[in-house]
Parts: C-alpha cells; sequence; structure tokens
C-alpha cells in the first residue's frame, strides 16, 4: 500500500491484497479500510456500497486478466486460443478467490462498476479468435466461442476450488484444455 496513493485505489489495493486471504464472503469494509490505513467510513465517499468496493476488486481482476490475454503472442488463432486458454486456468488456480469474485454476479450485480466493459470486449476477442480457428461449418463462431468458454471456465473453476484433483487425481489440465479446443474448434 502507498500512503500517497488516492484513496480509491488505495481501497480497492487493499481489498485486492486481503481478497486470496479471506475470500470474498468474509472481505468486509472494515478490513479493508484497517488494512489501507483509514477510517471505517472513508469509503462511502466513493464506494456507496459493499458491492461497489467489491466490483471494483473484482474489476482490477479482469484488467489484471485482459493484461495477461494481450500478452499472449502466437502464430496462429489456434495457438493464441490455446495459451489464452492456459492463461485462464493458471490465473483461476493462482487467484482463485480473485476468479470466483469476477464471476460473483450475485454479489456485483447493481454496484455501478461497469464491469461489461471488460468482459465484453475480451469476449468479442475470444469469438474473433475462435471464428478464425474454427473449421468452417454451419455454428455460429459466437455460438462456439460460449460453448468452448463454458468449458474452459467450468476446467478453471474445478481447478480454482481444488476439486480437480478430487474429481480426477492426477488430471492433465494442459490435456483437457486440448480436447476441448479439439472438440469445439472442429
Amino acid at each position: 500500500m502507498v500512503e500517497n496513493e488516492p484513496l480509491r485505489d488505495r481501497l480497492v489495493g487493499a481489498g485486492v491484497d486481503l481478497l486470496e486471504e479471506v475470500g470474498a464472503a468474509q472481505l468486509g469494509l472494515r478490513a479493508i479500510t484497517r488494512a489501507a490505513g483509514v477510517s471505517h467510513g472513508a469509503p462511502r465517499r466513493y464506494f456507496p456500497t459493499h458491492r461497489a468496493l467489491l466490483a471494483a476488486i473484482a474489476a482490477r481482476g479482469l484488467a489484471d486478466l485482459v493484461d495477461r490475454f494481450a500478452d499472449v503472442d502466437a502464430d496462429s488463432a489456434r495457438e493464441r486460443l490455446a495459451r489464452m486458454s492456459a492463461e485462464y486456468i493458471e490465473f483461476a488456480a493462482r487467484r482463485p478467490e480473485m476468479f470466483t469474485l469476477m464471476f460473483r454476479h450475485d454479489l456485483l450485480e447493481g454496484s455501478g462498476e461497469n464491469l461489461r466493459s471488460l468482459t465484453l470486449p475480451l469476449f468479442a476477442l475470444f469469438a474473433d479468435l475462435v471464428g478464425a480457428a474454427a473449421t468452417p461449418g454451419t455454428i455460429d463462431p459466437r455460438e462456439r466461442a460460449m460453448a468452448l468458454w463454458t468449458n474452459l471456465h467450468g476446467i478453471a473453476a474445478l481447478q480454482a476450488n481444488r476439486s480437480l484433483r478430487l474429481v480426477g487425481p492426477g488430471a492433465d489440465v494442459a490435456a483437457l484444455v486440448a480436447r476441448a479446443l479439439d472438440a469445439h474448434l472442429a
């Protein structure tokens, strides 16, 4: 935490730092303000509700994921999809609480944070890559992209909550991703 950092950013940063320790369900305003070194009333100027602060924390996670995807370079659309898929699952494994919060719309709905401004362009990029990589056919590329994303999200969620090793001990995540890509791009 940087003392002269703007208060809004300090609060979000403190929340991001605490999130992996305590989880979204336990991430309260008092804990965040304590970590940010401010009074418990300080967030109200920037975050009228607890949901608004949680959504700003989730937006930071989505921005981090967007940055990770932007750094992925590959020679083909399929290879870029494969690398982005691996990044997605790695993000979920390394930052499970952030990953979970980013997709907890029941907690974030009505927060005032425009999370769609991050998620819709991300999905559009994904759909464009699926369209470029998929075998031409009758299935709409956006429909294929949605099917692939939900398949990958399932793998990522199982990885994030450590269920994958219980359901499939020794499961090869890279092989699961490759099978998902093969299934949805064929």
